[in-house]
């Protein structure tokens, strides 16, 4: 499913840069739809750059997309019951891993995106709360179908931060925590982490 994770990018670069610690004002649904816009008219203005220069695109990923993620908290809810008496110090080494490959596996694959007419992004509904809003979009496939991709934020001190997306019914947290907790239970969180970082852990969507 190498969409998955793909769409997460897609959605979650910034409507331009964000530094780390400020705080951004914004909507769950705003962010959604500026960052929408964003995306497509970069990759527009700069495709055949970044197509020749790959790294650049996952330069720019780095830059706008940490500053939208709780990677702390969805470092927590990866490791589950496995991520008892980890101390602050190792749950931040282990969501910057976790962020690196989110950003090197899955930059090069947003260049296969043409248009923002690929993507819908549907009212809200539902019961959401500062603990969790869900943000629904669905995208247009090859085949005329569409898939639902949902984005789930929670409220921070330094505003609404994306912590998980669902894409046809398929949580990344939970498809990461299947993978990674048991070995975190086997092997424990520094020799996981160091596997993470050196690519010796692929992790399957």
């Amino acid at each position: 499913m190498k969409k998955f994770l793909l769409l997460a990018m897609l959605m979650l670069i910034a409507a331009g840069p964000l530094a780390a610690n400020v705080t951004d004002n914004r909507d769950p649904l705003t962010i959604i739809e500026e960052t929408t816009n964003h995306i497509f008219d970069m990759l527009a203005d700069r495709r055949e750059e970044f197509t020749a220069e790959p790294a650049l695109l996952r330069d720019v990923v780095r830059t706008d997309l940490l500053p939208l993620l709780d990677v702390t908290y969805s470092a927590r809810l990866i490791l589950g019951r496995s991520g008892r008496g980890v101390t602050p110090e190792q749950l931040d080494a282990f969501a910057n891993a976790m962020s690196n490959v989110l950003v090197n596996r899955y930059s090069d694959g947003l260049l296969e995106f043409r248009s923002d007419e690929q993507i819908q992004i549907l009212p809200m509904k539902g019961k959401n709360s500062d603990k969790l809003t869900r943000v629904r979009t669905r995208l247009k496939l090859e085949n005329g179908g569409y898939a639902p991709v949902d984005y789930a934020f929670r409220k921070t001190d330094l505003g609404w931060k994306a912590f998980d997306v669902t894409v046809e019914g398929i949580s990344y947290i939970i498809t990461f925590r299947n993978q990674i907790a048991p070995r975190v239970e086997a092997d424990g969180i520094d020799k996981v982490t160091e596997e993470i970082l050196a690519g010796n852990i692929q992790i399957n969507e």
